[in-house]
């Protein structure tokens, strides 16, 4: 018998997916499988869901929902043996993306069924820990204005970046990476584990969940016309032509903002602000086990 336990975030992709456990149970049977599922009420709920399911011992907890959930449910599970499958119905998607997990509900439920599984990486902040991407500076600012909207769709994504782009003040920051630390005032400070961050976009194209690095893109403070170009190459995926973002893959690096005593951050397309002004970063290497199709 095959113990499954759902984590089913109800809201995830404004509430229109069809999940439930008369789904779920329509799709494994009573005779091969165990099916447990559970709903998340509010923000880190899974988290909590996760940490509990942990203890019956199932053979795999599989997170309904977007990248906030899949993040919330993954981060009770790194270094465990047990399995994360994922069922991709949130806005952004970013993660199950890059794992080539398709939006199809019942061709998600196909690749569970098939029990195929990888290892990837697993980047860390603080006590905290990201799957896809983080973000200080105006990530961290579109996501809030974002989160306010109450709206998960691009077009609120869109306007929030709008917004933010006129709003957002950088601070001095100091960046320190394998012993050298620089002094920026930066616009956005990005780092990746994935390839893609949600929406089919991406800063960081040559990303990899499994080559035991993150990847950085620092971008400066920039003019009102430079952001116009920015938006753009973010918007058609051509970031690669935006000569002030550089790019660099790191193991860890700090991140302390003096003048602030604590921190806004995006991670995984949620908005967290962090009691501290400096941030460390690094990565699990192989720290997630995650169920996937044959062609990752």
């Amino acid at each position: 018998m095959i113990y499954l336990h759902f984590i089913v975030n109800p809201i995830s992709g404004k509430g229109k997916h069809a999940i439930s456990k008369e789904l779920l149970l329509k799709n494994f049977s009573i005779e091969k499988y165990r099916v447990e599922v559970e709903y998340t009420e509010y923000k880190n709920h899974a988290k909590e869901l996760a940490a509990t399911a942990i203890l019956k011992k199932p053979h795999c907890i599989i997170a309904c929902g977007g990248d906030g959930t899949i993040n919330e449910v993954a981060s009770s599970m790194v270094n465990s043996d047990i399995l994360l499958g994922i069922i991709p119905v949130g806005s952004g998607n970013g993660l199950a993306s890059n794992l080539k997990i398709p939006k199809k509900i019942s061709e998600a439920i196909s690749i569970i069924k098939a029990g195929i599984s990888a290892k990837i990486d697993v980047g860390t902040i603080n006590s905290h820990y990201f799957f896809s991407n983080m973000g200080i500076g105006i990530d961290a600012m579109i996501i809030k204005k974002y989160e306010q909207t109450g709206k998960r769709t691009l077009l609120a994504y869109v306007k929030a970046s709008l917004s933010s782009s006129f709003s957002f003040k950088p601070k001095e920051t100091a960046v320190g990476i394998e012993g050298t630390t620089q002094l920026s005032k930066p616009f956005m400070l990005f780092i990746s584990n994935s390839d893609e961050m949600g929406y089919a976009m991406s800063l960081t194209p040559q990303a990899s969940l499994v080559d035991g690095k993150l990847d950085l893109v620092q971008i400066p403070q920039l003019n009102f016309m430079e952001k116009i170009a920015l938006g753009f190459h973010v918007l058609t995926n051509s970031i690669s032509k935006f000569k002030k973002a550089k790019q660099l893959a790191i193991e860890n690096c700090t991140i302390t903002i003096p003048e602030k005593i604590f921190t806004d951050i995006q991670i995984d397309g949620e908005f967290y602000n962090l009691k501290t002004n400096k941030i460390e970063v690094g990565i699990i290497k192989k720290g997630l086990t995650v169920l996937v199709p044959t062609q990752f």
